[in-house]
């Protein structure tokens, strides 16, 4: 529609109408107006995945790999392209605005939620950022760069107040959302929980109302992080947009139409706002004929397999490779895989960006699918997770019969079934109003495949328990929250678990060989926003010396030993900033040991943020994979047998020792409420090229599995054009990358492709007025000097 058409719609409606729209009718919907031809609008949470509106395990939605990964890219055309699957994703889900990308720095590797940010630099940020919101869009969905500003902590992160400079705020967290302001024209955004220099970001009037929607031109819709509007007239009148979500917030139950109508908030602001939302609608296909309510919800596409699969590997930085030990012979007759990340991968962070995906390929899964010929031989070797491993779906019958995984049975005040469902093993989790009305606890019972002896079981989550095993109670108690931390995920963060043993006995068990489990759950709050419950268990002969043993058996015993270690979505998680940088657990001791029982170690870290490596140096070879999303396990193979490239450069730095980090602890923590950014411009490479420090491995680097001979950089107005000649024996793809020499910043990048022994030319777009560049592999590899 025209503006002149929106303008006559927002003409027909009332204070109290117009006010109405402006915050959420339930947790990701928005009010209607059939007046005007206004549809429900549907939002999504999305930084690697559309999750849609319910928390569910059995609504399914396709997991790409997280955005550090997507950002080890350096390739344009393959974000636009993971852009597009959102997109996609999303239409199939009905969902009009999707809550991505996440705009904000890599500050501090500390920083718990590194994982779902690109980058550690604002103009990578940017322009990755601006082909994902690019992405999104060409499918007629929104895209909602966040948390707009200053939102590189999770520690106190609704309260605390960061305090930045002015031209450090210009030069690097600003400068990000700008870049996707002007190249991608996002059609909404979304205001942090912090605040800014002494003003929360949902009333920031200063950077809302002068910097992004007057100097930027910003035209779109400014909504709240969720629950983090504070005041009716104060954030009317400082910017926002939208209060998120409903049916409760500051502005609801009228109190911002009353604050227009007693003068504390202007009606041209109401209207500005509103007009905004409309054009929001008209993009999205909300508002006048022809739109659709909602979509039905399917399957997930099974042709978006082999684009996630290639984006995955596309991603994977190959840190060392001596002795060209990768790729693997394909024809490799015994493998050994170690550690508990190959079998329970962390292919995603948590918090909000969690999905449900339709499966996950494990590296286990993928290594042996790669090579059917071969030996794989899997161990453990260590346990590093902090909660005891889910039970595998395929273990538990439904004790109605209707397949696998648990009953869940929704009981009233006087121990009535509500309702009843199948669900799966995994941690359930409930938002507001999706149980039955009534419900006051939950029984979830099932039939486990299980053998004689003594076993440890496990419940998390927050409030009563009563646990029966066979008939006979085993557990009453109260699990309480272990966290202290106000916050809307609560504990989904970080759930408090209750361990108990059981020893069961030949009269336990059926004639097909399964127990009979039972669980009552009372919620501490039922009527909280989220609601998560888990059950959890292991066989008690664990023994670490023994399982150690056997991991270094196998190692000794086999041609390769691939080694999976890495984080998991309780270490790098929204809500929590992180406390160390060590692999979680006796994982370093696994590495180190397994590397001298066989020279041909291949270690895969499967983390989002840094980690300490302090046996990299003996590594004969390491390839960092991020989190890597649904089919991980296949990217794996094929990366590490040469079906495809490890296409990644870092988009971070990974720190050598804990001594060089630029933002160490506390840096990441607030005092008195204040963060102070005192070390302005100087985070990741930048801080370590200032001080003169070498990192673990430089921002920018790795290695693929070809060579490159940098031959000649001219400048051409503001480009750099490269000549580069591939100086392996196998078809390659290099990032071309231009930083200015003092101070050191990256101006400008671009993709090289290349057969063997062929010399391409590839131009580089730089920053105007880059002066002093220097081109090469990274920043810590800067061969040629382009001169100006």
């Amino acid at each position: 529609m025209e503006e002149n058409d929106l303008r006559s719609l927002l003409e027909k409606l009332t204070v109290e109408e117009k006010a109405r729209l402006l915050t959420g009718a339930d947790f990701w919907t928005l009010h209607p107006m059939p007046k005007i031809g206004l549809r429900r609008l549907v939002l999504s949470d999305g930084p690697n995945g559309v999750r849609g509106t319910t928390w569910d395990e059995r609504d399914t939605s396709l997991l790409l790999p997280v955005a550090s990964g997507l950002a080890a890219t350096w390739d344009r055309a393959e974000v636009r392209r993971a852009g597009e699957l959102f997109g996609d994703e999303a239409v199939r889900r009905g969902v009009h605005v999707v809550l991505a990308p996440t705009i904000n720095l890599h500050r501090s590797p500390f920083g718990g939620r590194h994982f779902e940010n690109f980058s550690e630099d604002p103009l990578l940020t940017g322009v990755i950022g601006a082909e994902i919101v690019a992405g999104i869009q060409s499918r007629g969905v929104a895209a909602t760069p966040k948390h707009y500003v200053g939102n590189e902590s999770e520690t106190e992160r609704l309260t605390y107040n960061a305090v930045i400079d002015e031209a450090t705020l210009r030069d690097c967290y600003l400068a990000p959302f700008r870049r996707i302001v002007d190249e991608a024209q996002p059609w909404a955004m979304m205001a942090a929980y912090n605040s800014v220099n002494g003003h929360t970001m949902t009333e920031h009037s200063a950077l809302v109302n002068d910097v992004l929607k007057g100097e930027w031109g910003f035209d779109g819709v400014l909504v709240s992080d969720w629950f983090a509007t504070r005041s009716c007239a104060g954030a009317a009148n400082g910017g926002l947009d939208l209060a998120m979500p409903g049916p409760k917030s500051p502005w609801a139950d009228g109190a911002l139409a009353k604050a227009v109508q007693d003068g504390e908030v202007e009606e041209s602001v109401l209207d500005d706002k509103v007009l905004r939302l409309l054009r929001l609608a008209d993009r999205v296909g909300a508002l006048g004929e022809g739109g659709v309510e909602q979509k039905a919800v399917e399957a997930p596409p099974e042709q978006a397999r082999a684009s996630i699969r290639e984006l995955a590997a596309r991603g994977f930085v190959l840190l060392r490779n001596e002795n060209s030990l990768l790729p693997l012979d394909q024809e490799v007759t015994k493998v050994a895989v170690i550690g508990e990340n190959a079998t329970f991968p962390a292919v995603q962070g948590g918090g909000s960006s969690h999905v449900s995906p339709p499966h996950v390929v494990t590296p286990l899964d993928g290594i042996r699918r790669a090579l059917p010929n071969a030996e794989v031989h899997y161990q453990r070797g260590v346990r590093h997770q902090r909660l005891l491993d889910p039970i595998p779906r395929e273990l538990v019958l439904d004790p109605q019969g209707d397949g696998s995984g648990l009953r869940v049975e929704y009981l009233g005040d006087e121990g009535q079934v509500l309702d009843t469902e199948l669900r799966g093993t995994e941690r359930l989790t409930w938002q507001l109003g999706a149980m039955p009305e009534g419900t006051r606890k939950l029984r979830m019972s099932g039939r486990l495949t299980a053998e004689v002896g003594e076993h440890v079981f496990g419940v998390n989550g927050t409030g009563n328990f009563r646990v029966e095993v066979s008939g006979r109670e085993v557990l009453s108690a109260d699990v309480k929250s272990s966290s202290e931390v106000d916050d809307p995920l609560g504990d989904m963060l970080a759930p408090p678990e209750q361990r108990f043993n059981v020893v069961l006995v030949e009269s336990d068990l059926d004639e097909a060989g399964r127990v009979r489990l039972a669980v009552e759950f009372r919620p501490v709050k039922v009527d909280a926003d989220l609601i998560c419950v888990g059950f959890g268990h292991r066989p008690e002969r664990w023994d670490d010396a023994t399982e150690l043993e056997a991991a270094l058996r196998a190692a000794r015993d086999c041609d390769v030993a691939v080694v999976v270690v890495g984080t998991n979505d309780e270490v790098e998680t929204e809500g929590r900033d992180r406390n160390s940088l060590d692999l979680p657990g006796p994982q370093n001791e696994l590495v180190a040991k397994v590397i001298a029982a066989n020279p041909n170690t291949v270690v895969v870290v499967n983390a989002g943020g840094p980690v300490l490596m302090p046996w990299a140096a003996d590594a004969p070879a390491v390839l960092w994979t991020w989190f890597g999303g649904q089919e991980y396990g296949d990217a794996l193979a094929d990366v590490l047998l040469g079906t495809a490239e490890p296409g990644g450069r870092l988009p971070t730095t990974l720190p050598a020792a804990l001594a060089d980090v630029p933002v160490p602890l506390p840096g990441v923590q607030p005092v008195d409420g204040e963060l102070s950014y005192e070390e302005g411009p100087l985070i990741g490479y930048r801080a370590y090229a200032a001080r003169g420090v070498t990192p673990g491995f430089s921002f920018g680097h790795g290695l693929g599995y070809t060579t490159w001979s940098y031959d000649g950089a001219t400048f051409d107005g503001d480009a750099v054009t490269v000549k580069l000649r591939n100086t392996g024996d196998r078809a390659g793809r290099e990032v071309v990358q231009v930083y200015t020499a003092d101070p050191l910043r990256l101006v400008g990048f671009a993709v090289a492709e290349a057969e063997p022994g062929a010399e391409v030319e590839v131009t580089v777009e730089v920053e105007p007025g880059a002066q002093d560049v220097r081109v090469g592999p990274s920043s810590g590899d800067l061969r040629l000097d382009a001169g100006r």
